[in-house]
């Protein structure tokens, strides 16, 4: 694929935005995304065009502890597509807490591989490059495919990249997130998964992962909740998230059903019109735990104009069609 010649000028002013997201949905475990009104903005407030690729970040608020996702997907896209970079003034405001479940790492990734899209004059036309530059850094598909995509996202990884597709959430159903202040990383709820799965634990998953995307699709709410269930990862990740396996099995008429978000330590609920149920639950169970906890109640980023992205199937011989 012909890729255009970088221009400096298209960064000239640039504003990004990419939301947060939660993913796993209970039982789609690195498959399952949803995009959240929860927000990455990136603006570019300074360009020289002196080839030295030297990125200068003013954080609000302060710079998160740990790596720069944003620069680090900045380089790496800059040195596939063997682009120099200018020298760029980086102003960043998030409202997605960090270390938190909701896709901190996935925006900052996307925030970054979209700005050098941009200058080599794709935008966000080439999805399949962005979702399969995405994944490669974040590791899972999840997350970066609601952040780019918007909406509720399905993906898996193939021989020939990232297949992904995006579809519309209900209006009605909002998403209440409590985030306790205790920092969880990736790789440590990772670590406590088994590696192996019995054939009833993964009919059961397949069987919940199934229901919740169609009982989305045809509207029938109600089903939601028996959907949310999960064997594969919630079980061996309760004893890292304080308030989990409460929240797991609290049931209200307004409530549809709760789930880990991403891996923690940040809970959801699926709630119908009225937050309120849900948001005294939260604030009160965090309080017996004796944890400041942040709740808020979010609506879907929806998808935009891309709805879906199909990575080419692959012949028998290895040769994509």
């Amino acid at each position: 694929m012909s890729v255009a010649s970088p221009s400096i000028d298209r960064l000239r002013g640039l504003r990004l935005r990419v939301p947060g997201s939660t993913s796993n949905l209970g039982p789609g475990f690195d498959a399952l995304g949803l995009a959240l009104q929860v927000y990455l903005d990136v603006d570019v407030v300074g360009v020289a065009d002196d080839g030295a690729g030297r990125l200068h970040f003013d954080f609000a608020g302060g710079a998160p502890a740990g790596e720069n996702a944003i620069a680090v997907a900045i380089a790496d896209e800059a040195a596939r597509r063997r682009v120099t970079l200018p020298s760029l003034d980086l102003a960043v405001r998030s409202t997605i807490p960090i270390q938190a479940g909701l896709g901190s790492s996935a925006a900052a990734i996307v925030a970054g591989l979209r700005l050098v899209h941009v200058l080599c004059g794709d935008g966000d036309g080439d999805v399949g490059r962005l979702l399969d530059a995405a994944t490669a850094l974040e590791g899972h598909p999840d997350n970066v495919s609601a952040s780019i995509l918007g909406g509720l996202t399905a993906s898996s990884q193939g021989p020939s990249g990232v297949t992904s597709v995006a579809s519309p959430w209900p209006a009605r159903v909002r998403v209440v997130i409590a985030t306790p202040r205790l920092g969880l990383a990736t790789s440590k709820a990772r670590g406590v998964l088994p590696a192996m799965l019995s054939r009833a634990d993964a009919v059961f998953n397949v069987q919940r992962t199934a229901l919740l995307l169609q009982a989305v699709h045809t509207g029938n709410l109600d089903a939601i909740g028996a959907a949310l269930d999960d064997r594969l990862h919630q079980p061996y990740r309760a004893a890292l998230v304080p308030g989990l396996a409460e929240a797991l099995a609290f049931r209200h008429p307004t409530v549809l059903g709760a789930f880990l978000s991403g891996a923690g330590p940040s809970i959801g609920a699926f709630v119908l019109d009225d937050a309120g149920a849900a948001e005294r639950f939260f604030t009160d169970l965090f309080a017996r735990q004796g944890l400041a906890c942040a709740v808020r109640t979010l609506d879907v980023h929806q998808p935009g104009a891309v709805r879906a992205r199909v990575a080419p199937p692959v012949l028998p011989s290895g040769v994509p069609a």
